[in-house]
């Protein structure tokens, strides 16, 4: 979770869609999506240029540096 009174040493930093983003150490792929607000099966999620398999969300822990591209899917007609 992004929070200004966390020490910084237990946050990295990270790059959503462009830009830049500081999480806590730690945080996975759908701890991410929890914090945006996204539902996990509406979101693609590419990390440095690879799909992650949705199954592989909470799994998947995100690193210093790493680049992050979410397409969401929304409904409609």
């Amino acid at each position: 979770m992004t929070d200004t009174t966390t020490h910084p040493a237990h946050l990295i930093t990270l790059t959503v869609n462009g830009q830049e983003r500081r999480v806590e150490r730690g945080t996975t792929v759908a701890g991410l999506l929890e914090e945006l607000g996204l539902e996990p099966r509406t979101v693609v999620v590419e990390r440095n240029r690879e799909i992650i398999p949705r199954d592989d969300y909470g799994e998947v822990t995100l690193q210093e540096t790493d680049t992050l591209e979410l397409v969401h899917f929304v409904g409609g007609g």
